[in-house]
């Protein structure tokens, strides 16, 4: 099971939206069932991000992340995803 720490400002409004968009491109590719996503504050990444498989931002990242960081303020625009999609599951079939 590979995990995503998807991170947002305050941990709930803009990491949820991504957050079904992200479930929904992943189930589409086959993943299914071979991924969890946790959502979490931005100020949370440093010290939980050596954790996951990969970290999605939607959010400039004060500190450090000890995991892949894709930024994915594209999906919050729901343009030019489908090159964000490509690079996580490249990362998540590591």
């Amino acid at each position: 099971m590979k995990r995503i720490l998807l991170v947002c400002g305050s941990g709930i409004c803009t990491s949820t939206a991504v957050n079904q968009k992200v479930s929904k491109a992943l189930d589409e590719r086959g993943l299914k069932g071979q991924y969890k996503i946790t959502q979490g504050k931005a100020s949370e990444v440093a010290g939980q991000s050596s954790n996951y498989d990969l970290c999605i931002s939607t959010t400039v990242l004060g500190g450090e992340c000890h995991c892949p960081l894709i930024i994915g303020t594209q999906f919050l625009l729901g343009r030019n995803t489908e090159k964000l999609v490509d690079e996580i599951v490249e990362i998540l079939s590591r």
